[in-house]
């Protein structure tokens, strides 16, 4: 039996070996984890307000508080690497259930096994893995029985709204969630129930961190308080200056465009927010953290008001940036070699540094995960098969995209309203998580939610498009003989005659 499954599902089994290996390298190359800029406030959680306070800390709360209890940062990072082989296999079987061939779901996985930036961020104490785990978790019990009842919605609701706290741009999901909640239930009574009982759950986790903030860590009733410094960053790196109406005290934020092309949104968000400093390039200084603060929100809502075309049209700009076919960084992009192997241990001064009071020795030593150490012969073979075709092509995301939003009208054509309704939140879900991320700012790491919809999306929407030509085949051929049977030979006609 073991063997007839192995022959059936070859092509996956071949990938989840690739995956496995690569993991595996990845584990030992980089002992016991590694660190990025943002992994000390969640490293240290509660204890470390200034960093904690930025961003919700549902990672810390979920994976690193519990796992650190019994093990070190490299039993965190193989449980992550474990993540994304779960997610692969999930991924699979979803697309089994939903009469995707085996070799076309096995490709559609391939991404997540095989992409050297999700290794990258498995690796790293960070908490892309876990989201990405509880958005396939939370899809694929929507998606898994052809009848939706009532527990799969609490448990997707729960599981969706969960990711908000681990990464904030999880609050998108419930867009693309109770959409398709509403579609297929059956009458108005059971679409009432649904929604509500989905919105309720959803709400349910991020209403919880709330008041964990507010109560606990005294930082308020919300999930971060960084929203109003991303969304002026993007609309400062946005804005046309010399035709917008600021009052003058805002216009110190306004930053000359060769400043805004050179440090990106990520650059304007972190120039200037101590007293005192200058505003990217305008010479002008503030005197109040306060002020600051004040005056990014009223730039950034004139921004909005007064050039909305320009914000959309600069989001637009970063979020093609997933589509190219190389990875290259361009001019104000948060440096993409962040997500990438180094030859050794990388380092991100002056937060992480190799010696020092925060080098990453201490902080890792801190957090029970011991010393640094690389196996250079691994991480080099590491880098040179991300940096050399160990990614996916941006076309391929193009394509599985544009396969998607075919495939919720070619289902539909078919009469398949589940399978088109699941080509929609599939589809729907990578839009929404990838344009709000692109909504603040545009990382490589914020692309990674790609690897989990999009080519499962184009799985799908491939799969529907296959069997809408068949079936055009079908018909056509059935016309053609139709009219043969129906036309009378010729000379049985005379001889009638």
């Amino acid at each position: 039996m073991r063997r007839h499954s192995i022959r059936q599902h070859w092509l996956l089994c071949l990938l989840l070996v690739a995956g496995v290996a690569l993991r595996a390298a990845s584990q030992i190359a980089y002992q016991p984890a590694l660190l990025y800029i943002d992994s000390k406030k969640y490293l240290f959680g509660t204890q470390y307000r200034p960093w904690g306070a930025f961003d919700p800390l549902g990672y810390w709360l979920i994976i690193l508080r519990p796992v650190l209890e019994f093990t070190s940062l490299a039993g965190v990072a193989l449980l992550q690497h474990a993540l994304g082989i779960a997610i692969a296999v999930v991924l699979y079987v979803l697309l089994l259930r939903l009469g995707v061939s085996r070799w076309l779901a096995a490709l559609a996985a391939a991404p997540i096994l095989l992409d050297g930036y999700q290794l990258v961020a498995e690796q790293t104490i960070m908490p892309d893995a876990l989201f990405e785990a509880l958005v396939v978790a939370g899809l694929a019990i929507l998606l898994w029985r052809p009848r939706l009842g009532l527990g799969a919605v609490i448990a997707a609701g729960l599981l969706l709204g969960l990711s908000a706290p681990v990464r904030q741009v999880g609050e998108a999901l419930i867009l693309p969630a109770l959409v398709y909640v509403l579609a297929v239930a059956g009458t108005w009574r059971t679409r009432a129930v649904h929604g509500a009982v989905l919105t309720a759950c959803f709400v349910l986790p991020i209403l919880g961190y709330m008041t964990y903030s507010a109560v606990s860590l005294h930082d308020g009733f919300e999930l971060s308080n960084m929203g109003d410094e991303y969304l002026y960053g993007r609309t400062a790196h946005a804005a046309d200056c010399a035709t917008l109406n600021v009052p003058a005290s805002a216009l110190v934020l306004c930053p000359k465009p060769s400043a805004a092309a050179a440090l990106g949104v990520d650059g304007l968000v972190n120039v200037g927010l101590a007293p005192g400093q200058s505003y990217a390039g305008s010479g002008q200084q503030l005197a109040t953290a306060l002020d600051s603060g004040a005056l990014q929100r009223q730039f950034a809502y004139a921004v909005i008001r007064q050039q909305p075309l320009r914000v959309a049209g600069d989001v637009f700009h970063d979020a093609i940036k997933l589509f190219a076919l190389t990875r290259d960084g361009q001019p104000g992009d948060t440096p993409i070699a962040r997500w990438q192997f180094q030859d050794s241990y990388p380092y991100y001064p002056p937060g992480i540094t190799a010696t020092g009071a925060t080098s990453a020795n201490i902080i890792l030593a801190l957090s029970g995960g011991g010393t640094v150490h690389v196996v250079r012969p691994l991480a080099v073979a590491l880098r040179g098969y991300q940096l050399h075709g160990g990614y996916t092509p941006g076309p391929v995301f193009l394509l599985s995209l544009l396969a998607g939003l075919g495939g919720i009208i070619a289902w539909f054509r078919l009469g398949e309203r589940r399978l088109a309704l699941a080509c929609l939140l599939i589809t729907g879900s990578g839009i929404v998580l990838l344009l709000g991320a692109d909504v603040y700012e545009f990382s490589w790491r914020y692309q990674l939610p790609a690897l989990v919809t999009l080519p499962v999306a184009g799985a799908l929407g491939v799969t529907a498009m296959a069997r809408t030509y068949r079936h055009a085949r079908d018909v056509s051929g059935d016309g053609v003989e139709a009219e043969a049977e129906a036309e009378p030979d010729s000379e049985g006609a005379l001889d009638a005659g």
